[in-house]
């Protein structure tokens, strides 16, 4: 037992270290998993043989992360991937394996063991790819969606390969353990075997659909949240263990039973109940992974190693940006695409076991691949890295490096900048007869918007000549709205020097941006975020039980204090800007503007009318009296 809590201690602590640390270097979980596992592995020798069992058991975690995709989405999204999924799928298992396989002959290995080299090697890393597509907010794109509807086409691919291997052994079976498993396809002719596949899909979706709900809605009158846990941990486990029975992908089947539940009433629980075990048993899984690299072999034999792991992953990365091409996969997506799934996959250490046991690899080969699989998983984070920081940004560049748009019309109001509040402020506009022209330096954002034939123009609306295309000079109007928070202000300024006719309105991030967009010259300026937050906060007032009235009443007194003190705090924003030790009183003042605000909520407002409420009816003298006493005497309700 003791030595079950010191293992335990070496692997948390090792994640604990080594992964915030990773997250703030930029680097992503991943990798901090797998430097965590080669440091407590090889470098420090504080696991050992029991790292590969470990892995067996934290794989599960790749089946908990499939369930949780699988509630994502729904039987018609499903069917709507069905052409990513079966065509570009079905084509990158079948081109990858002819490629590898092709090279592998031509280096002179027999065809079988070529054969299963390419089918092994198609696989990609599940584990790796999606954790780092939803770390980084990737899932959602054309390249994130590409790259899953593949690796759930993997999951599939892996039953028939598993059948073909023991065709291509080219010597005796090296161990019979295998048939120890339980099975109930054992032994049965193939229509009885595709009966019981079925079956046990049937009983998925039937279960999943109709006695899901029953046994969840059991449990959750109990009010005890560890049998509800264990209640979702029995469901996936019971269905992993049904499709081994029956020779399917526990990953498979579990996804299947995520998405029959995805319109559940559970689904959410099911999601926050999940995600931790998926979480801490994918992070020792990538641990493992990490501390199971040989270091005396991948020493000995380097740039065989590397050489094999780099071409093995160069041909799936050119194959995949060949597929890419074929399915319109253009721009960052495309180069997502292909290098998330660059890399060999955890079923390949199956795959590869597999194929030893059935005679079909020798041991040491075996071991040779197994270290070529685990080098390109350790590598895969780099590549995402290279995605993020070195193509993303290129792509970008390049998409918007290309020759401004003509402006062919002037109106009185530019507005500078389409996004979200730019939009919203064209429309109201448009809708009121006013002719507006519209600029963004985001060519995508102007693509997008021509799309529902609203009329906007690409280019860097900071350039004064196209300022001065846009009609700037004979404007009325300027309405600032990049996402640019000194590109923003530098507009500002150089439109107040240079059209000082022209007047200004700005959107700022902050309150800092307001101060400094305000200095810059512009006439009005709003926060983004004030006005919507205050609405927030008179509706979470009114929910609570206080009078729309009086909820209105106290956002008036705080609008009001807020410009009250707007001056004060602005001079003082100047003092901090232009010398650092007036800080403090800059800080002073914002907490003198709450202690005035709170005073203000505790007035009573009741008799009192501001001009901004002049068509609200006010509640009765001692209406939050008569509520709460109403309140109390109202006993609570029973459950359904």
């Amino acid at each position: 037992m003791t030595d079950i809590f010191l293992q335990a201690f070496v692997y948390l602590l090792a994640a604990v270290l080594a992964v915030p640390l990773a997250k703030r270097l930029g680097l992503g979980s991943v990798l901090g998993y797998l430097v965590a596992g080669v440091a407590i592995g090889p470098l420090l020798g504080l696991v050992g043989q029991e790292t590969q069992s470990i892995q067996h058991f934290a794989e599960f975690g790749v089946v908990l992360m499939l369930f949780l995709v699988g509630l994502e989405l729904d039987a018609k999204q499903l069917w709507q991937m069905r052409q990513r999924l079966l065509g570009l799928g079905g084509l990158q298992v079948l081109l990858t394996t002819a490629a590898v396989a092709g090279l592998a002959f031509a280096l002179g290995q027999p065809w079988q063991i070529a054969l299963a080299l390419g089918m092994i090697l198609a696989m990609s890393s599940t584990a790796i790819v999606l954790q780092s597509l939803n770390e980084k907010g990737l899932a959602k794109t054309e390249g994130g969606r590409s790259g899953f509807s593949v690796l759930l086409f993997q999951d599939i691919a892996v039953i028939p390969i598993l059948a073909i291997l023991p065709l291509l052994a080219v010597g005796a079976p090296a161990t019979e353990a295998s048939h120890d498993e339980m099975s109930l396809v054992a032994g049965l002719p193939g229509w009885a075997n595709a009966l019981v596949v079925l079956g046990a899909i049937a009983s998925v979706v039937f279960g999943g659909r109709f006695l899901t709900r029953p046994l969840f809605g059991y449990v959750a009158r109990s009010g005890l949240r560890e049998v509800f846990t264990a209640s979702a941990l029995m469901l996936v486990i019971g269905i992993a263990a049904l499709m081994s029975l029956v020779g399917l992908s526990p990953a498979l089947g579990t996804f299947l039973a995520g998405v029959v539940l995805a319109s559940s009433e559970f689904r959410h629980e099911l999601e926050s109940t999940i995600e931790p075990f998926k979480g801490l048993l994918l992070g020792l899984f990538f641990i493992t992974v990490g501390a199971g690299i040989d270091f005396a072999m991948l020493l000995s034999q380097f740039a065989l190693v590397l050489g094999l792991a780099l071409g093995v992953m160069l041909i799936k990365a050119l194959v995949l940006l060949l597929l890419a091409r074929l399915f319109h996969l253009s721009g960052s997506d495309k180069w997502l695409f292909a290098l998330s799934l660059a890399q060999a996959g955890e079923f390949g250490f199956v795959l590869l076991g597999y194929s030893q046991q059935q005679g079909v690899l020798g041991s040491e080969l075996g071991a040779l691949l197994s270290m070529v699989v685990a080098i390109s998983m350790f590598l895969t984070p780099g590549l995402f890295i290279l995605f993020e920081r070195v193509i993303l940004p290129r792509v970008t560049r390049s998409a918007n490096a290309r020759e401004t748009d003509t402006i062919d019309e002037q109106g009185p109001v530019i507005i500078a900048g389409i996004g979200r509040f730019g939009q919203i402020v064209n429309r109201l506009l448009r809708a009121n007869g006013v002719q507006t022209v519209v600029l963004d330096r985001e060519y995508a954002q102007v693509e997008r918007l021509r799309e529902i034939e609203m009329k906007s123009f690409f280019g860097d609306v900071t350039n004064p000549e196209l300022l001065h295309t846009a009609g700037i000079a004979s404007a009325k109007m300027l309405v600032v709205a990049i996402d640019d928070v000194d590109g923003a202000t530098a507009l500002v300024r150089h439109v107040r020097q240079h059209y000082p006719q022209v007047a200004i309105l700005a959107r700022a991030f902050d309150r800092g941006h307001t101060y400094a967009l305000t200095d810059a010259g512009a006439d009005w300026v709003v926060s983004e975020s004030f006005h919507s937050a205050l609405t927030l906060g008179g509706e979470a007032l009114t929910r609570l039980g206080m009078h729309p009235f009086a909820a209105e009443q106290r956002k008036t007194a705080m609008l009001e204090r807020e410009k009250a003190h707007a001056d004060e705090l602005y001079q003082a924003w100047r003092e901090v800007r232009d010398n650092s030790d007036r800080r403090k009183r800059y800080l002073e003042l914002f907490m003198k503007l709450e202690a005035a605000l709170k005073d203000d909520m505790g007035k009573d407002r009741m008799a009192g009318h501001s001009r901004s409420l002049s068509g609200w009816t006010p509640p009765p003298r001692g209406y939050e009296k008569a509520l709460a006493a109403d309140e109390e005497q109202t006993p609570p309700s029973s459950p359904a």
